[in-house]
């Protein structure tokens, strides 16, 4: 009987895509119970039966949760990244100002360092690039200008002007209590990540959630480098770890990982193609509204 309400929500063709359907939220309509009327044309049973006979039955656990860092874990984009690195740009005298608009093209890019090469090297004749006249000297002047970024950006954090999204703590408790192995996968330098999750998530979750961040790989997202790096540092399977992103380019680099991929919509990547991805939500959601509960995880969810 299980069996049967999850294959009511499970994806079939000739309609809407499952992460299309998943993202839509009607009034008083859980995303997963919406897909349940849309995909039937027969009577379904009420969405809380099929879920709750669903968790009755024993899965699998994922192998691993991991969970990208800005957007996914704290929307640090508009407020918290683009801000410090406007600060140090007028610290060091550049002339450079990143508006939110500007900085949307820009977050496209994996990785701050990244970020600023490209703005740079845009206009080569103007500073700083006019008097940095080889890579080596543009490639340390880069590093010496994220080193100042990423100091100001996590006194921001450490101050807690930027809160976890909305039903992070309570998915991370819901793991951590089931004894499924997490780890947070990044662009952004190791610092930065290490203390947002010391910082918001407490040092408990800080002792069992590994960090893998910055240039610990060669090739940052979408290239899969960073997942898989995870995936082989736990001792997991690649196949049964979900991956929770919000952006293009960390859903290419999950899905290229092998992995399953929840997105979770943040400010800046609302309207980017998430075609890939295996479900699309605005945000994970609290206790009183969740989107995405931990049971919803599991290698026989309904999601997959």
């Amino acid at each position: 009987m299980a069996d049967r309400c999850l294959s009511r929500i499970r994806n079939v063709r000739g309609v809407a895509p499952s992460h299309q359907l998943l993202g839509q939220r009607g009034p008083g309509l859980h995303p997963l119970r919406m897909m349940v009327h849309l995909r039937t044309n027969r009577k379904s049973r009420p969405f809380a039966q099929c879920r709750a006979m669903a968790e009755s039955t024993p899965g699998v656990l994922p192998a691993a949760i991991l969970f990208d860092c800005d957007g996914v874990l704290v929307d640090t984009e508009k407020d918290g990244h683009r801000v410090s690195f406007n600060e140090t740009f007028r610290r060091k005298g550049l002339a450079c100002h990143w508006d939110v608009e500007k900085y949307g093209e820009l977050v496209k890019i994996g990785g701050g360092k990244e970020r600023m090469t490209k703005y740079f090297s845009d206009s080569p004749n103007q500073q700083p690039w006019a008097s940095l006249k080889t890579e080596a000297q543009q490639q340390e002047f880069v590093k010496e200008l994220h080193l100042l970024k990423t100091d100001l950006f996590m006194k921001m954090i450490e101050t807690g002007s930027l809160p976890l999204r909305p039903g992070v703590a309570r998915l991370v408790d819901e793991a951590a209590a089931s004894g499924v192995p997490m780890a947070v996968c990044s662009t952004s330098n190791e610092r930065a990540v290490s203390t947002i999750v010391r910082v918001l998530l407490g040092a408990d979750v800080a002792n069992i959630m590994r960090v893998f961040a910055g240039d610990i790989v060669p090739k940052k997202k979408p290239d899969p480098a960073i997942y898989l790096l995870a995936a082989e540092e736990l001792g997991v399977d690649a196949s049964k770890c979900v991956v929770f992103e919000d952006s293009h380019i960390g859903v290419l680099a999950a899905k290229a990982a092998g992995m399953k991929c929840v997105v979770t919509k943040s400010g800046y990547t609302e309207d980017e193609d998430f075609d890939l991805a295996d479900a699309v939500f605005p945000c994970i959601g609290e206790a009183a509204d969740p989107h995405v509960s931990f049971s919803d995880l599991m290698m026989t969810s309904s999601l997959w």
